[in-house]
């Protein structure tokens, strides 16, 4: 059995950095500096703002949906982990997958694989991309050349956004370049 690992968080106040790391450290640096501004928690690898529990006891809340959905499952084939999952094909679609080596579970596998090798490039972009726009709307939408910046991202025009975002303050501007790296790749 895999385990995900943990996302890497980064909190601000204000424009500044003040911790990075896993959700454990986060929590743990910022119930050291209860500062009164603000603190906004980003996920690394999405770009979403989330809202963190910084009281001591969070072992409960930790559980999450996750656990309650654990606790609710009975229907499926449970030692295996597959959940059912509805999907609308036309009857051409299921007679073409029901002509196929292995049945139609094994063709849609194969054919999303494929699909996901190809569009590797592509599909990092875009995550790249959204998780870029994602921080710089919660943080940023009020900065000089925001519209600008975000137009370039989405463009791809990675040196005009580079241009951009180059008078926002340095902890901003560094973590969004992080996060749009791979926006530029094969460009």
């Amino acid at each position: 059995m895999s385990s995900v690992p943990d996302p890497t968080l980064t909190a601000f106040a204000g424009f500044e950095r003040v911790a990075g790391g896993s959700r454990a450290e986060v929590i743990a640096r910022l119930r050291l500096h209860a500062e009164t501004e603000p603190v906004f928690v980003f996920d690394d690898a999405t770009g979403e703002r989330l809202d963190l529990d910084l009281r001591e006891d969070t072992s409960a809340a930790s559980e999450g949906p996750a656990a309650e959905e654990q606790a609710t499952r009975g229907v499926g084939r449970p030692k295996l982990g597959v959940v059912a999952r509805e999907v609308t094909l036309l009857p051409r679609h299921w007679d073409w997958l029901s002509r196929q080596p292995g049945g139609a579970s094994v063709a849609l596998r194969r054919l999303i694989d494929e699909a996901r090798r190809v569009n590797a490039n592509r599909d990092a972009q875009r995550a790249s991309r959204e998780a870029a726009y994602r921080f710089m709307s919660a943080i940023g939408g009020d900065l000089p050349g925001f519209e600008e910046a975000a137009r370039a991202l989405f463009a791809g025009e990675g040196t005009r956004f580079t241009e951009l975002v180059a008078a926002w303050p340095g902890d901003v501007r560094t973590y969004l370049q992080r996060l749009a790296a791979a926006a530029w790749i094969g460009q």
